[in-house]
């Protein structure tokens, strides 16, 4: 029977395609879409990830370091810089170092000589003859691959979130934190009595600059992390983080400022290098070292050393203590605050301890985020000084802060959290790790973020206190010498635990408003912000976020709605406005009426029914701040004195 078509050898009829006329081989293929240019699985692989390519626009002789050169020779100046931040001081050379995974089948060792900067001086271990691997300002996506795959304990939660362990150290040690005192620390910071910080030597410091520095060329692989403090360009400060785990890098990639590609194509050197080596001790029989742990900074050499503990904290207060010593030389005020910005530019700062209400209060939908707990304060204006925020974790809720809550996705880092273990849902309520459950995600994860993070001179300066002995006003507005004075008290009470059934309130005083972080010492800061405040027309305005009607136990926490209506006219300028009468003691200048709060809740001694009750628990609170302040009445500022004196006279009388 004849057979439709042309017939094969086999007497099969041949099948038709498409396009027959160009299929000249006669093989049958499905031709939707086109080949895939790979052999074999590896290489199909490697397709699958696009490489990065430099696109920073060549700009000759009046370009940046790396603009005239080679992409080869660009990469060969970055690993030369990555190998002399990992330099031993005693060898004076530079690590080995090469870009990309040692997992990764596909990275090249290069055949050329090692990165160094000089012959080395004294024999060397064999890791002299390995490499270093970087991985260099990676994507939160390859962090995640790499946290997932090597470090224990890191899992994503159901939101998206990298769920993470910081080990055995779950806060900050600051009992461990040192600096280093030498002849230029000696006159520059606060020493002695109140002082955040404690003394170590150069020498100590190299010891374990040089046991970090060690583990972290012993290891196979290093994550670095070059990146800005600072959103103002002009004052902007380079940083350098090297680290061993992804965590770390995640964190810091998170917390600080995120270069461009074309920034980080012209980084060059930094000027202040993080050693994070946190996974190794220190050496206990070191000098100075009261345990295991060690933070270490030397702001001569502008290096950090950490020893002993992963918690990724340290590395932001670490760099804001650096920020504190750095920004003052330039005549920039370094701020431990809230701060946001209305439509019409008005910029508001707040500064206040945990559980006055900072965040929930400087949180506003109708103003604009420029950040939560850091900046600076230059003649141009306000600016971030991080890239991020890292927020508490413990008991949050969508209902009461759904901006948090809403920023817990995809790059996030959750510290020490709970979660479910099949379903990876996340148990904010849950303290079985730690109290100090922690988010850090990039600002703009927040809607009404303003990018960048600068603004205009602040207009007022709100400082706020839980006032649990509840005798403060709900607000008071301060003339500059009690602004200065309250800032340098940096007051609130909190309640004190009722396991054993004592429900008195506990005074807290931190100087500055984060006295774990300043460098210098706290008049400084606060001469500082006096300047600028009566330079640029800012008002001061005390806050009470505490209790009325009475103490604790007695009273009531004064309504959030009624705070909010506070902040409200402040921001809008009415309050400037209004008729003031002064209190005795405290001396505070206060509103006789606010729209939308009770006129009676203005002057606290309206709601006491124990008048004495009320007298007594004032001059109590009046003595705790006088007994606090006598820590800073023996600084002097300027020949005459006459600042400190001001200062001190601002505070309570009785």
């Amino acid at each position: 029977m004849a057979m439709k078509g042309s017939a094969a050898r086999n007497g099969l009829s041949k099948i038709q395609t498409h396009n027959d006329s160009s299929n000249k081989d006669g093989i049958c293929h499905d031709d939707s879409s086109p080949t895939v240019k790979a052999q074999t699985i590896d290489e199909l692989h490697s397709l699958q990830k696009k490489r990065s390519t430099p696109n920073t626009p060549i700009k000759g002789n009046q370009g940046t370091a790396f603009g005239t050169i080679s992409e080869e020779e660009r990469q060969k100046q970055q690993l030369q810089s990555i190998s002399a931040s990992l330099a031993s001081i005693k060898r004076e050379t530079g690590p080995k170092v090469v870009r990309g995974d040692p997992a990764t089948r596909t990275t090249q060792v290069p055949k050329v000589s090692p990165v160094e900067y000089h012959v080395p001086t004294i024999v060397v271990t064999d890791s002299s003859l390995k490499f270093t691997h970087v991985l260099y300002n990676l994507s939160p996506a390859e962090l995640y691959e790499q946290a997932i795959k090597y470090e224990k304990g890191s899992f994503i939660a159901s939101s998206g979130a990298l769920a993470t362990l910081s080990g055995a150290k779950t806060g900050r040690a600051p009992r461990d934190k040192r600096v280093v005192k030498d002849e230029q620390t000696e006159k520059e910071l606060w020493w002695g009595k109140g002082s955040p910080n404690i003394e170590m030597d150069e020498h100590t410091f190299l010891v374990n600059r040089e046991r970090a520095v060690d583990y972290l060329n012993s290891l196979d692989k290093v994550f670095v992390n070059d990146q800005f403090l600072n959103w103002e360009p002009e004052n902007r400060i380079k940083v350098r983080i090297v680290s061993a785990r992804a965590y770390h890098s995640l964190f810091m990639h998170n917390m600080c400022i995120r270069p461009t590609p074309e920034e980080l194509e012209n980084f060059g050197d930094p000027d202040f290098t993080i050693y994070n080596a946190g996974q190794f001790p220190c050496n206990r029989y070191t000098h100075y070292m009261t345990s295991s742990t060690s933070i270490d900074l030397n702001l001569a050499r502008r290096e950090m050393v950490i020893l002993g503990t992963q918690y990724a904290g340290e590395m932001k207060k670490g760099l804001f203590g650096v920020m504190h010593y750095l920004m003052p030389k330039r005549q920039i005020l370094s701020l431990h605050s809230g701060c946001n910005m209305g439509k019409d530019g008005d910029v508001a700062l707040f500064f206040g301890l945990s559980g006055t209400g900072k965040t929930t209060l400087s949180t506003d939908h109708n103003r604009y985020l420029i950040g939560d707990d850091e900046h600076c304060w230059s003649d141009n204006g306000v600016s971030n000084i991080e890239g991020g925020c890292y927020a508490k974790c413990i008991d949050l809720s969508r209902e009461k802060e759904p901006d948090i809550w809403n920023a817990i996705k995809f790059g996030t880092v959750l510290e020490n959290v709970v979660f479910d273990e099949h379903t990876r849902e996340v148990d904010y309520i849950d303290r079985s790790v730690t109290e100090n459950t922690r988010a850090a995600y990039p600002i703009e994860y927040i809607p009404n973020a303003k990018i960048p993070c600068v603004g205009p001179h602040p207009k007022n300066v709100i400082l706020l206190a839980c006032d649990a002995f509840g005798v403060l006003p709900p607000v008071s507005k301060l003339s500059l010498a009690q602004t200065m004075y309250h800032f340098i008290s940096g007051y609130t009470a909190l309640v004190a635990g009722t396991e054993d059934g004592i429900k008195e309130p506990q005074a807290t005083f931190s100087a500055c408003f984060g006295a774990a972080f300043i460098m210098m010492h706290p008049t400084k800061y606060a001469a500082m912000l006096a300047e600028k405040m009566q330079k640029h027309g800012a008002t001061g305005w005390l806050v009470n976020t505490g209790w009325s009607s009475g103490s604790y136990g007695r009273g009531s926490r004064i309504k959030l709605a009624y705070t909010r209506k506070i902040i409200d006219a402040i921001h809008s300028g009415s309050l400037l406005n209004a008729e003031y009468h002064k209190t005795g003691v405290f001396g505070l200048e206060i509103p006789t009426e606010v729209e939308g709060v009770p006129s009676e809740i203005l002057d606290p001694i309206n709601t006491w029914s124990d008048k004495q009750a009320h007298k007594d628990t004032l001059l109590k609170l009046a003595g705790l701040f006088r007994n606090n302040f006598e820590t800073f009445t023996n600084y002097k500022i300027g020949e005459d004195n006459k600042l400190t004196e001001e200062i001190v006279a601002a505070g309570p009388i009785f």
